[in-house]
């Protein structure tokens, strides 16, 4: 005999919804903040879906909750439900366009949060006033299944399963160095003299991401400068005489950098978006990515950096 299937009707809207988010962000206790609801409501609305559907939904992984195989098919009338009460909302607001809401969280690198995606997001926030942006800076390796969060910004090309990737923007490593520094220890004119100077770069036992490292490694030899898991950190550093910055090129503006070695040196280096897939067709993510992706590629941010 199989499994008895209770009826499907309004009453579980919320609880799709709920499973909506859990997808989407792997967690009950993000959906909960999400949602504006506590853990055991989400639990709840979860044990009732999976009630009435007759199986689960979402199993638990390593870094989260992943779809089951029913939890798949689940997926688009999830997806359906969602768009209807935005519409629904657009009419009791007498507005003809839907508009986007809730919170997107999203994990980036900090020099790329600041430089990229601050000024594409706030512009797209002026447009979407009821769409909640959260940004954690960090720069490390991308995670198989990266639970609460909806976009993670890497480094390097990222080998994951059940995710979309994209590359955003590719860019340049150099060398740069204050007047006071390259007056007082002198300019190199090789990457063999590098080795009589500081380098500000990162903290290498703290350095998660192999890309970074490589940079470091193009130089045979160096001295330790002051290092730091920050990018603005390298800057300062840089300016304030400190030793030789090894920055990024967008995060060079200020004309008190110099160039060192010119284009002697660089080390190309690239920004990938990673989106679970269940997350990629949640219109405020596309929004989100399609702001970045589009500032990335502007002139607007081309006359921010050196080129």
């Amino acid at each position: 005999m199989g499994t008895m299937v209770a009826r499907i009707d309004t009453a579980h809207l919320e609880s799709l919804i709920t499973f909506l988010s859990v997808a989407r962000l792997g967690r009950y206790t993000a959906t909960a903040k999400s949602l504006g609801i506590n853990h055991s409501t989400v639990s709840r609305r979860i044990a009732d879906l999976e009630k009435a559907l007759g199986g689960a939904v979402l199993t638990r992984g390593a870094h989260g909750w992943e779809l089951t195989e029913l939890g798949t098919r689940v997926i688009p009338a999830a997806e359906t439900a969602e768009r209807a009460l935005r519409d629904l909302e657009s009419c009791a607001e007498g507005r003809s366009t839907r508009r986007l809401g809730g919170m997107i969280r999203i994990a980036a690198p900090d020099a790329f949060t600041t430089y990229v995606a601050i000024p594409a997001l706030a512009e797209l926030q002026i447009r979407e006033p009821g769409l909640g942006i959260e940004i954690t800076t960090a720069t490390q390796q991308v995670r198989q299944r990266r639970s609460g969060v909806d976009i993670e910004i890497v480094l390097g090309k990222p080998i994951v399963n059940k995710a979309v990737t994209h590359e955003i923007l590719s860019y340049e490593l150099k060398l740069y160095a204050s007047a006071d520094y390259l007056e007082r220890a002198g300019t190199p004119t090789s990457i063999s003299e590098l080795a009589q100077h500081r380098l500000n770069y990162y903290i290498e036992s703290a350095l998660q991401v192999d890309d970074l490292d490589l940079g470091a490694r193009k130089i045979p030899s160096y001295q330790l400068g002051i290092s730091s898991t920050s990018v603005f950190a390298h800057v300062a550093s840089t300016l304030s005489g400190a030793g030789i910055g090894l920055l990024p090129e967008y995060a060079a503006k200020d004309p008190a950098l110099i160039p060192v070695l010119g284009d002697r040196f660089a080390h190309r280096l690239s920004y990938w978006s990673v989106v679970r897939e269940e997350n990629i067709r949640n219109p405020a993510v596309l929004a989100c990515l399609s702001a970045i992706n589009a500032f990335a590629h502007s002139a607007e941010f081309r006359r921010r950096g050196r080129g």
